[in-house]
């Protein structure tokens, strides 16, 4: 029995040593900051390095060469709208954050490719969505460890973007459409339901067996608001308008709606209207 366990005990030693994970901390560990400017949110992944008494800027971190800007992985950067970054405009999306430091100044830019290991081997102009330059400021006090945060989001769509190390800091300003945003916004809720809310509501009431007569006035302002291009919309009021006994309205529409479909090409619907028209000419 002893000769038989034996191996058995060793082997289920070894497997539980090879699943075992060594745990330690990072020494540049991970970080993440979100930010809402004005109606835009703004998130920022980066890693974390220490001075640890080291000379970090001119040796550590050689003067106009690319540098990934912290450690580890590039510094993602995302945002949920269109923005200005430094007074350049960059669409809303993600984007890798790299960074020249110079003497007195920085270059500070953001890469439409954002999986890097550190700088991309091969630079891509085009793909730069925004390159600025901006001062470098000295401070008095010594930044520990390297730090990205927000600050002076006061007025509702603008707000620094800071980027600390050792002694120095650069700013860089983020400007948020926030009145463009909420114009928008107020427009569209005060013109009323879309032709898209209004088929939906009309479909959803018709399939449900719902208020017929409800369903029918939804999808006539559906179609009136998107026209005859709406194939799919008048399909739907052509079945509603047979439901509800409106034969001679139900043909019209369902010839409506085939001819807008012959014209994008879409044979089911070219075929259902065609079935119907037939069916309901009886």
């Amino acid at each position: 029995m002893k000769k038989i366990l034996f191996p058995l005990v060793l082997l289920g030693a070894v497997a539980t040593s090879s699943m075992a994970q060594v745990k330690a901390p990072q020494p540049s560990p991970a970080a993440k900051i979100e930010q809402t400017v004005g109606l835009t949110d703004i998130s920022i992944a980066y890693s974390r390095p220490g001075v640890k008494g080291r000379t970090i800027f001119g040796e550590l971190v050689p003067y106009d060469k690319m540098w990934r800007t912290g450690a580890n992985k590039a510094v993602q950067f995302s945002a949920s709208s269109d923005f200005k970054f430094g007074g350049k405009d960059v669409k809303a999306g993600d984007y890798a954050l790299f960074t020249i430091p110079g003497k007195t100044e920085w270059e500070v830019i953001l890469y439409k490719e954002t999986e890097h290991w550190g700088t991309p081997e091969t630079w891509v102009d085009s793909l730069e969505a925004a390159r600025v330059k901006v001062k470098s400021k000295a401070l008095t006090d010594n930044v520990e460890s390297f730090t990205i945060a927000f600050d002076n989001v006061v007025d509702g769509n603008k707000a620094d973007l800071n980027i600390s190390w050792a002694k120095t800091k650069v700013t860089v300003v983020i400007e948020t459409p926030t009145e463009e945003i909420s114009m928008a916004s107020i427009e569209s809720t005060m013109a009323g339901p879309s032709a898209n809310d209004y088929y939906k509501a009309a479909v959803y009431y018709f399939e449900n067996d719902k208020d017929i007569n409800q369903a029918y006035e939804w999808i006539q302002k559906a179609t009136e608001m998107r026209g005859d291009e709406a194939f799919w919309m008048l399909r739907q009021q052509s079945l509603m308008e047979a439901k509800l006994g409106k034969k001679k309205e139900a043909i019209a529409t369902a010839k409506r709606s085939l001819a807008s479909a012959e014209k994008a090409g879409y044979d089911h619907y070219i075929e259902m209207n065609k079935k119907s028209i037939e069916e309901w000419s009886k």
